[in-house]
């Protein structure tokens, strides 16, 4: 992000403008913002008014949370359904993401999710950011909801918990929380910010408890919540802009 000190820039866009048209208030609850200190660009806090910045070069937060520049690209949240192949090649026989973007887009999936996998997808025209969300580096935490066979007990919750030894490697995830247990199965949530070939299912086949379903609810900040099977919405400001600190755009 740039250093300039856009105070002294004779071009760019009044910060409080900044600040209204990315939705965060109206431009004069933007200026008492700055008045109360609550705003800072490039690391400083900023509390004179008229200052020039540029939106796109410029690093602008309003009590921390970082405001993302207008947005040049498109980034959507997809709820990939179940027996979805996570291609957006059109010619294969089973239904792919394609059929859920508009057709004048050009997007890339960001990472994939196994065809029996259901949940959370990024898809973006923006290839940097779609590059670094994917690379393992930057280590951003997947939540994961597992439906397993049999009853799970204590013991083994522990044992996922401290981590496994796979074939691959070690693996031990970030947080494991038991949400039910049933006659026949149980339900877990698990995050972890590994991308290895179907890990999710390899831990579960290690302690005795294969998947049964497998939905991913989470990627860093972004959650599925309600958003029906097979539809899709644009990021929230807020999540983009947590997602670009966290990957160091």
């Amino acid at each position: 992000m740039s250093q300039t000190n856009s105070s002294q820039a004779s071009e760019g866009i009044r910060l409080q403008k900044v600040l209204s048209q990315a939705g965060v208030a109206s431009r004069r609850a933007s200026e008492i913002m700055i008045d109360e200190g609550r705003v800072e660009v490039n690391g400083r806090i900023v509390t004179e008014q008229g200052m020039r910045v540029d939106p796109e070069r410029d690093t602008i937060r309003v009590d921390g949370a970082r405001i993302p520049a207008p947005r040049r690209h498109m980034y959507l949240l997809l709820n990939k359904p179940r027996g979805v192949v996570s291609t957006m090649d059109e010619s294969q026989d089973r239904g792919t993401l394609a059929q859920y973007v508009p057709r004048h887009q050009r997007l890339y999936h960001v990472g994939r999710l196994d065809t029996d996998t259901e949940g959370l997808i990024i898809l973006t025209n923006d290839g940097e950011f779609a590059h670094r969300l994917a690379h393992p580096s930057y280590e951003v935490r997947k939540t994961y909801l597992v439906e397993t066979e049999g009853v799970m007990d204590s013991k083994t919750l522990r044992r996922l918990e401290k981590g496994l030894r796979l074939e691959d490697g070690p693996i031990k995830p970030d947080r494991v929380k038991l949400v039910s247990r049933g006659p026949s199965r149980t339900l877990v949530q698990i995050t972890l910010h590994s991308g290895r070939n179907r890990i999710v299912r390899r831990m579960m086949d290690s302690v005795g408890h294969p998947v049964r379903r497998l939905a991913r609810i989470g990627i860093g900040p972004v959650r599925l919540g309600d958003l029906a099977s097979g539809d899709t919405r644009e990021l929230t400001r807020e999540e983009l802009g947590t997602l670009l600190d966290i990957i160091g755009m």
